[in-house]
């Protein structure tokens, strides 16, 4: 099957090693996997950090969001049969999908949306996750919850953000505030629902305080969060909450006790990097958030089609995000 892979960690994205174009063997499906045929994927972060960081002697695939058909199934599967269109996110400690092939555990896995093409909905399994996971599971708001309180997010504009706007504002009562720092991704965030959009370049208190001066009751902060916890513990609500996926060098989080603030870390590949007892939660909630889409509710957050799955698209989406300009998502389409 034809795939994308690395075999050398740290390597700059312009290197022609960083990724390239190979063969790989077919997997056969484990006693709960599906074998899907992938038709597009998406690039997160995640994809990025890998590369950079993961030693390997081994062609690795990278890869954590796909949409495609089920060809063939393990012995135990129940939730799915060959024929089905899913997407899902994978798992960390599995090989990805910039593949014609992948294995995936049905437990993490969804139906497509029916209103979405493959590349639409193929921006939203991996944000999708993490986004209901910080609100609902990390922050313990309630469906419907949150009147009278707000919830500030950091980094709006981007893959989390864009499917975490639009969550908080249909499905809860919070204020959603969010922040960018470019004109285009600022109209991005208010179109998808934000009440407010400020500038996180700026001082965050002093935009906070022209809107009316109230601490916000809940932060999730998606981006250089050792930059901004000063100012997020100044505007945080004594007994808030502060919530965060990034992953800083340091964070010095004694400043948090004198406002008895709560600090929660959310890392969508937990229930399938342990195999928790509640790992189909990701299933159920892939299959809340496709019927979510297919009744309007929510929309896709493709920012960019960047073609057919090779090496030389994935580079240049590999490279995009590492510059940190990505509005939404990238997607790819098709070997």
């Amino acid at each position: 099957m034809k795939a994308v892979v690395y075999t050398q960690a740290g390597l700059p994205i312009q290197d022609p090693h960083s990724l390239f174009d190979t063969d790989l063997p077919k997997p056969t499906p484990g006693a709960r996997d599906l074998l899907v045929e992938v038709k597009a994927i998406a690039v997160n972060p995640v994809d990025t950090k890998v590369r950079a960081s993961r030693q390997t002697g081994q062609p690795q695939v990278l890869g954590w969001d796909a949409v495609g058909i089920v060809r063939e199934v393990g012995a135990e599967v129940t939730l799915f049969q060959p024929g089905d269109e899913v997407f899902y996110a994978g798992a960390i400690d599995r090989p990805g999908s910039y593949s014609e092939y992948h294995l995936v555990d049905e437990r993490i896995v969804g139906h497509k949306p029916r209103s979405l093409d493959d590349a639409s909905a193929a921006a939203l399994p991996l944000t999708s996750i993490t986004a209901w996971e910080l609100l609902f599971d990390r922050l313990g708001i309630a469906p419907s919850g949150g009147v009278g309180q707000s919830l500030l997010v950091i980094g709006a504009g981007g893959g989390v953000g864009s499917i975490l706007v639009q969550l908080a504002r249909q499905l809860t009562q919070l204020t959603v505030i969010g922040t960018a720092s470019r004109p285009e991704t600022q109209q991005w965030v208010s179109e998808l629902g934000a009440h407010h959009v400020i500038d996180h370049s700026a001082s965050i208190a002093l935009q906070l305080e022209a809107l009316g001066g109230n601490p916000v009751d809940y932060v999730i902060s998606l981006t250089h969060t050792y930059t901004y916890l000063p100012q997020l513990v100044e505007v945080l609500r004594p007994q808030g909450k502060l919530a965060l996926i990034d992953d800083p060098a340091q964070l010095d989080v004694m400043p948090l006790k004198r406002k008895s603030l709560s600090l929660h870390w959310e890392l969508m590949f937990t229930r399938s990097l342990y195999h928790t007892e509640d790992m189909i939660k990701q299933h159920e909630l892939l299959e809340k958030v496709s019927a979510l889409i297919d009744e309007g509710v929510l929309k896709t957050t493709v920012g960019e089609h960047f073609g057919t799955i090779n090496a030389e698209n994935l580079k240049r989406a590999h490279a995009l995000i590492e510059r940190g300009q990505a509005r939404g998502k990238i997607v790819l389409e098709g070997f």
